[in-house]
């Protein structure tokens, strides 16, 4: 793996930088909930995964909780984790439909996966000042993934990070909205929470059109 991400990513797992996040990832990996007792959490802040050289840069709000607080990865152990891989490996991105554990064998391709905050956040609803914190290893993440020509965000907070990192107006958000940056092109979804897609906010569907769109982008750039 490239050098630069090895020492970024060590930089991030080490950070302390938000003592409200801190603490709210150590009690939860220590006061677990029933269905994950037997299990050992990370809690500590995630780096990104997925491949260094890959067209397709995926950013997302947060670790949940128990799914990525609780695995150690970025998108995995929780219902959000499940349609991320599924609608990755059927569009080619993904070896595997699943995402439960760190050790699972999901390898990514042409894809890698980040996040706008690092740690998981009460409620999903990180401060003002915990997403500027992260801010930095964003900038720094997008530096090193040279190759990187599309930038799917999923949700509101990842698509202001976004905006934010390339210096552009964030308009409106919305669901499958496309627009070109000078270096990247921009492409917009609902986060895949319990919240959008048990309440029909977000299909299947959809959801599929996304990543039939980012494939084609990263197949002509």
């Amino acid at each position: 793996m490239n050098k630069k991400i090895i020492s970024l990513n060590k930089k991030i797992e080490n950070c302390t930088k938000c003592p409200r996040l801190s603490e709210y990832i150590r009690e939860v990996a220590k006061n677990k909930v029933r269905r994950f007792r037997g299990e050992k959490y990370h809690g500590r802040p995630l780096s990104g995964f997925g491949d260094v050289y890959a067209k397709l840069l995926i950013v997302g709000l947060a670790p949940a909780a128990h799914g990525g607080n609780r695995t150690g990865r970025m998108f995995t152990g929780d219902s959000s984790g499940d349609w991320l891989a599924k609608v990755m490996h059927k569009h080619g991105f993904a070896s595997i439909p699943t995402s439960q554990s760190n050790d699972d064998g999901l390898v990514l391709k042409n894809a890698y996966i980040t996040a706008a905050v690092r740690c998981a956040p009460p409620q999903n609803k990180p401060t003002k000042e915990e997403m500027e914190n992260c801010f930095g290893y964003l900038q720094e993440e997008i530096k090193i993934l040279k190759n990187i020509s599309v930038i799917l965000c999923l949700g509101k907070i990842a698509y202001d990070a976004t905006c934010k990192l390339l210096n552009v107006k964030s308009d409106k958000f919305g669901h499958n909205v496309l627009f070109k940056h000078e270096k990247y092109y921009i492409l917009t979804s609902y986060h895949p929470s319990k919240q959008n897609t048990q309440t029909g906010r977000l299909t299947w569907k959809d959801w599929s059109a996304v990543f039939s769109k980012a494939k084609k982008l990263t197949s002509n750039t």
